[in-house]
Order: structure tokens, then C-alpha cells, then sequence
């Protein structure tokens, strides 16, 4: 299977590497290091049209697919991992749900504005007692008769994009039933921001992602009409399982892009800094750690836009997604390790972007699926698990 870019994913690439260099980079550092999100810069991606790269031209997108906001998110990775996640959060968690499961009304109401990054959507998935064992949702909704509304009570947590300034609407997962076996029915509710007894929590201090907006979530008897279900009542849990498979090759691009970043600013280091009367990069040690960074970082590459690949043609990519986002998650956190060591001292200087890097890294070896998750996924597709 060829991977080589077409003519147009090369003009794109280009585009948003050089936005990543030119515009984030000389800023994100101090956004960063203060724990605020880059409004500028999130508004400058929604005019280059980022945020609509996947969706139809009909509702406000780019027309084109996930191998496109892969390229997006890796380019950007590369610079800073903060400003890619939003991305991905933005379109695979909030846009997303509503393009693939929506109505017509749904998407004529939402999509234009989270396309044009005018807006942003998040997704309400984990609870305090429910991260990977998602079936554990103990939020509920209960369809009021009287009012034709649903009644949602809970609380969600991690919950990326949900407490900006342009944060538009969570979708939340709430038990709306009992299947006739016992199990949970689990469906999927749009809560706008600003519904009464919709509360938004403080930003969480985090290790790392920390120019990105992440909150806890509660809902106190908060009332949305009842046409907010997104998708059939209780295929919510199901609905969400097919998005995470898809979210996972925007990590795996995602954590490409932070481990190339690594190898990127080793290289310039090795170059730069000197010792007993050379260049570092001139020893064969770091010329050997560097040399095996960037092997790991294209074999993630390959990964993800194999995946990325078999979404794009209809075919079956669960295995491709799983086994994309455990490596690239893994080589992320190995090449942030290494860039650090050949950075030595300077490494654990925030003003250095792999210090940055490093804090970076670990939390994508967890989010949209633990590596553990992954590998039982990967078991499964292979018939181990039954």
C-alpha cells in the first residue's frame, strides 16, 4: 500500500507545518507555561479551516477525510501537543458524533459553526468511576412526559474542550433504561453550554497538555428537549465505541507527530551543542539514539496511515487503529525519554520544547483508550478473547 501523499495532502501538510512553525511555536510557550488556551491561534486554525478538514462541504467542512486531519495533527504534534489536541478533540469527540449519528435539524444547527472552529464541541464520556470500563456510566437521563424532556443527572470527568470561552455543547453519555437482560441502556444527549444545572468545573492542574482546556462536569437536574438525542436511544454506548475507534488514529497521528518533534529538536541540538571540542551529534551514541528515534517514528507513521487508509476505503480498521495508537503512544513516551537525555540539563528546562514534550507524552499512552485497552482490542480482533 503506497502512503506517499497526493499532490493536495503534500499542499496541506506544508500549509499547516508552517503555521505550526511560524505561529505556534514562537507563542505556545508562554500560553503554556501560564495553563491558558490560545484563543488566537485556535481561531487562525479555524479560518485555515482545520476544523472542518473530515466534513462535507454542505455543512461548513473541507471535504475531505480522516487521513487529511491525520496530516493536520501530526504537523501540529510536531510543534506542540496542546494546540493538537484540541484539534482532535474538537472535531473527533465534538463535531464528529454529530456528523456521523445526527439528524439533518442536528447537523444544520451545529455543524457550520465547529467546522469554521467558531465554536467548539466535547465529548462526555468518562465518569470518576467509569474510564475504560465506559459500560459503568452512572449518569442518567430520564424523559420527562409532562415537558418532552430529558432530565440528566451526573458527573462527567477529563472531559477535553468543555469549559472555553467558545465551547457551544457537550454530548454526554446517560443510562436511559434497562435492557431486558438487566444491562444499562446507554444513550447520547446534546447538552448546549449554559443550560440551567449544567456546571462547568475549574481547569484541572495537569503534568502536562496544559495550554489545552480540560474540566470535570456535573448535571443537577438539567433539562434539554427531547430532540437532543443524538443517534437511536440506547445505542449511545455503541454510537461512542465506533467514534473511539476512530479517534484512535488521531492520537496515533497525534503521538507521530510529538515523537518526530523529538527527533526534530535533537537533531538541532546535536548540531548546536558542543563538547570536548565537538559537535555531540558527531558521537556515534547520540547519532545511534536519534538514529532509532527516527526509525520508530516512521514505522508510527506507517501505522496510523494504514489505519487512516482502511477508514477512508470502508474497510474493517478496528486491529489497524488499536495497534496504531499502542505504538505511536509507546514511541511518543520513548522518544520524549531520549530527546531529554541527549538535551541533558537544558532537557528539563521548560524553555526547551522537548521539556514540554516529555510532560506531554505520558497522557497518550492513556487517553481514548489505555494501552492496556488497546492490547486487549488488538487480542480480541486476533480471536484470543472471546
Amino acid at each position: 500500500m503506497d502512503h506517499r501523499l497526493s499532490p493536495e495532502l503534500e499542499d496541506l501538510r506544508r500549509t499547516v507545518a508552517e503555521f505550526a512553525h511560524d505561529v505556534v511555536a514562537p507563542k505556545i510557550g508562554d500560553f503554556y507555561e501560564r495553563h491558558e488556551f490560545p484563543y488566537e491561534i485556535v481561531r487562525e486554525m479555524g479560518r485555515m479551516g482545520l476544523f472542518g478538514l473530515p466534513f462535507p462541504e454542505e455543512y461548513g467542512g473541507m471535504g475531505g477525510d480522516y487521513l487529511a486531519l491525520g496530516i493536520a495533527l501530526e504537523e501540529l504534534a510536531r510543534v506542540d501537543s496542546s494546540v493538537a489536541i484540541t484539534l482532535e478533540a474538537g472535531v473527533s469527540l465534538g463535531a464528529m458524533p454529530l456528523h456521523l449519528f445526527g439528524t439533518e435539524e442536528q447537523k444544520r444547527r451545529w455543524l457550520p459553526r465547529l467546522c469554521s472552529g467558531e465554536v467548539l464541541g466535547a465529548f462526555g464520556l468518562t465518569e470518576p468511576d467509569g474510564g475504560s470500563d465506559a459500560g459503568a456510566t452512572r449518569t442518567t437521563a430520564r424523559l420527562d412526559p409532562d415537558t418532552d424532556e430529558w432530565v440528566i443527572n451526573g458527573t462527567k470527568c477529563f472531559i477535553t474542550n468543555s469549559g472555553t470561552d467558545i465551547t457551544a455543547l457537550v454530548t454526554v453519555t446517560a443510562v436511559t433504561g434497562r435492557k431486558p437482560d438487566g444491562r444499562p441502556e446507554i444513550s447520547a444527549i446534546i447538552v448546549p453550554s449554559g443550560t440551567p444545572g449544567f456546571t462547568v468545573a475549574a481547569p484541572y492542574s495537569k503534568v502536562g497538555w496544559n495550554a489545552s482546556d480540560t474540566r470535570e462536569l456535573s448535571f443537577a437536574d438539567v433539562r434539554v428537549p427531547a430532540a437532543n438525542l443524538l443517534g437511536e436511544q440506547g445505542r449511545g454506548y455503541a454510537q461512542f465505541l465506533r467514534i473511539l475507534d476512530e479517534g484512535r488514529i488521531a492520537i496515533a497521528a497525534l503521538a507521530t507527530g510529538l515523537a518526530q518533534g523529538c527527533v526534530d529538536e535533537s537533531v538541532k541540538y546535536a548540531r548546536e551543542r558542543r563538547a570536548f571540542g565537538k559537535p555531540i551529534g558527531a558521537n556515534q551514541a547520540i547519532q545511534f539514539k536519534i538514529a532509532d528515534m527516527e526509525m520508530k517514528a516512521h514505522t508510527a507513521r506507517l501505522a496510523w496511515r494504514d489505519a487512516a487508509s482502511r477508514l477512508v476505503a470502508g474497510e474493517p480498521f478496528k486491529k489497524e487503529a488499536a495497534l496504531a495508537k499502542l505504538y505511536s503512544s509507546t514511541v511518543a513516551v520513548d522518544n520524549a525519554r531520549e530527546a531529554t537525555q541527549i538535551h541533558g540539563g537544558y532537557g528539563f528546562m521548560n524553555e526547551y520544547p522537548v521539556a514540554r514534550m516529555w510532560r506531554d507524552s505520558k497522557i497518550l499512552e492513556i487517553g481514548e483508550g489505555t494501552s492496556e485497552v488497546q492490547r486487549l482490542l488488538i487480542a480480541r480482533e486476533l480471536g484470543l478473547v472471546s
